[in-house]
């Protein structure tokens, strides 16, 4: 059976009624029958079955034995983060996204977890980073907002010849284009917010793990913790899943129209899309997954946040706004914005300049975002033009 049709078919029809969309238990509590004797559920922190069936559809999309949902993606990557104890050490990639560096640096560093950032697409750093105390590799592939792709299956190899948990965050990709947990990875998370969702309406995180006793752990701070996902929002994810396919398949054939259109600008300097032959790791996008995705970055030749800001308050398809993975085209700035509670140095290093900027590519017609790009292009070369005028006249002639 197709992925496609795996998936939608994996959405059950309620047994009750024989109603074909899952039905949304919008209920605190479950009447029991006699103390601790119930019908599977009791409180719905501890489970809930909207919840319950979209775990498991989750679970089953990515390969792995457990899923978990929760509140919000940051809330998945701290359920992960509280695997670890104080004196842990995590190698993370450092083009990494800014809500996770923010609770690793201004979180879990005060509790003694230490992290390393590397350049996780070169496996000589991730092998000269790992100490005795290392207990996680932390990946993102791709990242956000450069669009590096990491090795995953021989990332996969050096944590297990070290015993060390491997995490990849898997938003970018979502599970149509690569599954890590069937490469070797021990842990997948997503901001089931961005392409699992699909439709900008809903927040929401996942973690899914590769075997049953990781997955008790993670289940155990979900409820220990509280950040769950509410029915409702769980039902909002049901319902973006049966269209994630078909989604993802338009989002990738706009993506690498419009890649292709920048690389031939003459105000674009270097353009980010891992389905170009001339992208860094594109032979490992080609190797590991099905298709390159829907985010598009690109820097400007003349790298200043002005420059920036003229192009992204200047579109008119492409909406200026956090996020990303809906169905409406989305641009942001990643230096002020996604990225802003990242040191400057640390961002720049990492490859995300004053100029980037990047696009979520929804699903509109392709020729019309490309014209909404030009439009923007066009008035952000005139700003940049006229900004050069008024700095040459600031200079005083030599006498």
């Amino acid at each position: 059976m197709q992925a496609t049709t795996q998936l939608l078919h994996s959405i059950p029809v309620d047994a009750q009624t024989g109603a074909i969309a899952v039905p949304i238990y919008q209920t605190s509590t479950f009447v029991q029958d006699a103390p601790g004797v119930n019908k599977g559920f009791d409180y719905s922190r501890t489970n809930n079955p909207t919840r319950q069936v979209l775990e498991k559809i989750v679970a089953k999309l990515e390969g792995g034995k457990v899923a978990a949902a929760f509140a919000s993606g940051l809330a998945a990557i701290d359920a992960v983060i509280k695997l670890l104890e104080s004196g842990d050490e995590i190698i993370a990639v450092d083009d990494i996204y800014g809500g996770a560096y923010r609770l690793f640096e201004k979180v879990y560093k005060k509790f003694g977890i230490r992290v390393t950032y590397v350049d996780t697409t070169d496996l000589g750093a991730i092998n000269r980073a790992i100490t005795s105390k290392t207990k996680l590799i932390w990946i993102e592939s791709p990242t956000n907002p450069t669009l590096k792709i990491s090795d995953i299956e021989a990332i996969a190899a050096i944590a297990n010849r070290y015993r060390i948990l491997l995490c990849v965050d898997n938003t970018f990709a979502s599970p149509v284009l690569q599954q890590p947990l069937l490469a070797g990875a021990d842990i997948v998370v997503h901001s089931a917010t961005k392409y699992i969702g699909g439709h900008s309406d809903v927040i929401a995180g996942l973690v899914i793990t590769k075997d049953e006793d990781l997955g008790a752990q993670i289940k155990f701070y979900q409820n220990a913790c509280g950040a769950v996902l509410g029915p409702f929002d769980s039902f909002l994810l049901i319902r973006g899943l049966e269209t994630l396919h078909l989604r993802i398949t338009q989002h990738c054939r706009n993506a690498d129209l419009l890649a292709r259109y920048l690389t031939a600008h003459p105000l674009v300097d270097k353009v980010y899309y891992p389905g170009l032959p001339d992208h860094p790791n594109y032979e490992t996008a080609r190797k590991q997954q099905k298709d390159f995705g829907g985010i598009v970055s690109f820097s400007l030749k003349t790298d200043t946040e002005e420059a920036a800001t003229s192009f992204v308050t200047n579109t008119r398809l492409f909406h200026l706004a956090e996020s990303l993975g809906g169905v409406k085209s989305l641009v942001s700035h990643p230096a002020s914005m996604t990225h802003k509670s990242i040191d400057a140095e640390v961002r720049k290093k990492a490859g995300v300049t004053d100029s980037l900027i990047r696009l979520s590519v929804g699903l509109e017609d392709a020729r019309d975002l490309i014209s909404d790009i030009e439009t923007a292009l066009a008035i952000t070369g005139a700003t940049i033009q006229k900004t050069g005028e008024k700095r040459k006249q600031a200079v005083p002639e030599n006498c």
